[in-house]
This record gives structure tokens, C-alpha cells and sequence, in this order.
């Protein structure tokens, strides 16, 4: 994304310049090219380096697993499995932007990355229904007929998001009439607006439900009287966490969606940069909101890396509907 950015721009004053300063060198000053580096670059390589560790880490834990075949385990890995090509993603996007600057690989670059943060954001989507489904359905929820539901959703996923992919390769891009770029050249500016604005129905469908999942959970906890305190400060932490859940999306997410709606490539590439990094922040995030935070997940770490389980762990099973 960076190198799409950079040629439509003359933000320089806030680059650093590498060049050879030793005085006794033979080569003439005249032949020595200094190599331009945007902070605002190196600071998403460094974003996608800490995404492709967290969601590695993710990974290899659902894969090493056994128990962890849930549908919900599998929205989270095919999640992960999202993040870490989002962060791998920016890691090429960089090394390529100052290595091999060519169309193919701007294209491809870019394709990699709309694949990859499209589908980060339909599983969180995914996980959002998954969650839903659990309190609707609480009773059907563990049969076949689930799991299959959820594998097909996730194929449909990634059959989505590679052809939104591959779009930029076939034509769907601005090399060609640069002023039809958006603020991130060479997606054109139509499809940005259409990406925004389905982001924008995403946003708004999984604040539905998420609202569905509250009315849920409060009519469960008046229907137990019961344990009718306990059910209490468990439901109210719980609509604490999916408020937290959904402000972190939007936080991340609406900035960038917003502005790729109004902006184009004549704004300031400053304001793409402000808006993109926040975005890709999201990846580094999801796994700690939707992997780490589970017990099971936690005890397997646990396992993994010290051979032992703290008592404070959990080891109650989790379900879809806890948040």
C-alpha cells in the first residue's frame, strides 16, 4: 500500500535519508542514490510484523490442539489465518516498495492486502452471527448442521474475499487514469466507496446483532431467578465487553472507511497514512479480544510454553455466547 501511496505524493520532509557519508570513499558522490524511508511505512512494517507474530502464535495453537475443533475455534483460526496474511502482507508491501517497484507488484501487493483485511473483517462478521446463533439456537447449536453451516460460511468467506483480491490484477485499477485513484493507488475510487460503504452495512449489521445478543442474554438472566445476582453482574460485564468490542472496531475501522468515501489521491498523503495505520491496528487487536481472551485457548498457551495451568484459568467449557 505504501509504494501506492508514496507516488502520488509530495510528502518528503518527513523521510529519512540514507546515503554513504564516509569521506574517503572512492565512490563519486554523483553515482550514490540515497534511498528515501517513510516513517509512516516503517511504522506499518512494524504493524504487520507484530500482526504475523500474534496471529501465528494463534494458529499453531488451534493447529497443536486437538480439543479445539469448536465452530467457534474455527471462525477464530480462520480469522488468524486472515491477520497473518494482512501482516505478511505489509511486511512485502515494504520490502517490495523500496526493492522492486513495478506494476505486477503493486498489484499484487494490493490485491494481497484487500484479500487479506476483507476477510479479517467478514469473520469478525462471522464470528459476530456465530455468537448470536449460539443464545438463538442454544439447543441445536452443537449439532452437524452447525459445524457444516460453518465451514460453508467460512469457504464463502475466502471465495469472496480472493475475488476482491484479484480484482486490481484484472483490470479493476487506476494505472492507467490517475485521476480516477483513490487514496490508495491503484484501487480506483469507485471501488473504494464501494468497499467503505460495505464496511459501513458490516458495521451496522453487527451492531444489530450485537444488540439482539444483549436482549438475549438479558431475558436469560430475569428467566433464572435463582441465580438471579450472579446472572446479574455476569450479563452486565458482558454487554461491557461486546460495547468494548464494537467501539474498538469502529475506532479502528471508521476513520479510514470515511475518508476513503470522501478523499481522493489529490488530499495529503499524511491523512491516508493517519487513517490506514489505525486500521491495520485492528489485526493486532483481533487476536487479543477474540483468541486470547479464552480459557481454552489460555490453557493451551499455558501448556505450551510453561507445561502447567494457573488456578485463576478457567477451566469452565466455553461456548459461542460468551463474550
Amino acid at each position: 500500500m505504501s509504494n501506492q501511496l508514496q507516488n502520488t505524493s509530495s510528502f518528503n520532509s518527513a523521510t529519512w535519508n540514507f546515503q554513504d557519508v564516509g569521506n574517503s570513499s572512492p565512490v563519486r558522490t554523483t553515482d550514490v542514490h540515497p534511498v528515501s524511508v517513510s516513517p509512516w511505512d516503517v511504522a506499518l512494517c512494524v504493524t504487520g510484523t507484530l500482526i504475523s507474530c500474534e496471529n501465528a502464535i494463534v494458529i499453531a495453537i488451534l493447529f497443536y490442539t486437538p480439543t479445539l475443533r469448536a465452530p467457534m475455534f474455527v471462525l477464530i483460526g480462520s480469522l488468524a489465518v486472515a491477520d497473518l496474511l494482512a501482516g505478511l502482507g505489509l511486511i512485502l508491501n515494504f520490502i517490495l516498495t523500496y526493492m522492486l517497484n513495478t506494476e505486477l507488484v503493486t498489484l499484487v501487493a494490493v490485491g494481497l492486502l484487500i484479500a487479506a483485511f476483507s476477510a479479517s473483517v467478514l469473520n469478525i462478521l462471522a464470528i459476530t452471527v456465530d455468537r448470536y446463533l449460539s443464545l438463538y439456537n442454544a439447543l441445536t447449536y452443537h449439532t452437524e448442521r452447525s459445524v457444516t453451516f460453518t465451514y460453508v460460511m467460512v469457504i464463502l468467506i475466502w471465495l469472496v474475499c480472493v475475488a476482491l483480491g484479484l480484482l486490481p490484477l484484472l483490470g479493476w485499477n487506476c494505472l492507467r487514469d490517475e485521476s480516477s485513484c483513490s487514496i490508495c493507488r491503484p484501487v480506483t475510487k469507485n471501488n473504494a466507496v464501494v468497499l467503505a460503504v460495505t464496511f459501513l452495512l458490516i458495521f451496522a449489521l453487527m451492531m444489530q446483532l450485537y444488540l439482539q445478543i444483549c436482549k438475549i442474554a438479558f431475558r436469560h438472566a430475569q428467566q433464572i431467578a435463582v441465580q438471579h445476582h450472579f446472572m446479574a453482574i455476569s450479563t452486565t460485564k458482558g454487554v461491557s465487553t461486546l460495547s468494548a468490542i464494537l467501539c474498538t472496531f469502529a475506532l479502528c475501522w471508521m476513520p479510514f472507511a470515511m475518508y476513503s468515501i470522501v478523499a481522493d489521491s489529490s488530499y495529503p498523503i499524511i491523512y491516508t497514512y493517519a487513517t490506514v495505520l489505525p486500521a491495520t491496528c485492528s489485526s493486532v487487536i483481533n487476536p487479543i479480544i477474540y483468541a486470547f481472551r479464552n480459557p481454552d485457548i489460555q490453557k493451551s498457551l499455558w501448556l505450551a510454553c510453561c507445561g502447567c495451568v494457573p488456578p485463576n484459568i478457567s477451566l469452565r467449557p466455553r461456548t459461542s455466547s460468551d463474550v
